[in-house]
């Protein structure tokens, strides 16, 4: 391969990623600053989601945006998806304002609970508990479990779920805690069977 040297002028380069640790660290050491971000806070998003509503020309309240946001995962890019699920349910079950009480309603039919947790998210957590007592099992075994694709569980939804300490990875697989008994109103009784 020939190198070819091209006169740009000055520029400033901005890369983004979830997955760092992929990237060689030749690459990594090349950007100057690297820096790591949070995720928002449900008052933060609350903001968004009010900003988004205003700019769609959506009628929201504040207990209906904070009741959107808490739900989001801390990612105004489910936040703004919630809002316009929420917003359909408004426009056919009310007025079409976007109320504390149509967000429930509507994040209730789309089962997304109060922590933002979806179907899928209590389906790995309840086969973990009901098919092997709370863990461990691999990834694999899992995805193939629930029906999911292994590279989904653990890009998509594993991620959120060790954030509220539901589950964590061990060398011999993934465990549920007693916290995520408790969120599923599973009665926990420790995880002797594996030593845990």
């Amino acid at each position: 391969a020939n190198s070819i040297r091209l006169d740009l002028p000055k520029f400033t380069l901005v890369g983004a990623t979830t997955r760092a640790g992929q990237l060689s660290a030749p690459l990594r050491d090349r950007f100057g600053v690297n820096l790591r971000l949070e995720l928002y806070t449900p008052e933060e998003l609350a903001k968004i989601v009010t900003r988004s509503a205003t700019i769609l020309g959506m009628p929201i309240d504040p207990e209906g945006a904070m009741e959107i946001a808490s739900r989001s995962r801390g990612t105004p890019r489910i936040a703004n998806r919630f809002l316009r699920r929420v917003r359909d349910f408004a426009e056919v079950m009310g007025d079409g304002t976007i109320t504390k009480e149509a967000a429930e309603l509507a994040l209730k039919r789309l089962e997304v609970d109060k922590l933002g947790l979806d179907n899928i998210d209590r389906r790995m957590l309840t086969a973990i508990i009901q098919n092997y007592s709370g863990g461990p099992v691999g990834l694999e075994t899992l995805a193939a479990t629930i029906g999911e694709e292994a590279v989904t569980l653990e890009d998509v939804y594993e991620p959120y779920l060790m954030q509220l300490g539901f589950l964590t990875r061990t060398p011999r697989g993934r465990c549920v805690t007693a916290q995520a008994y408790d969120h599923l109103h599973i009665p926990y009784e420790g995880q002797t069977q594996f030593g845990i």
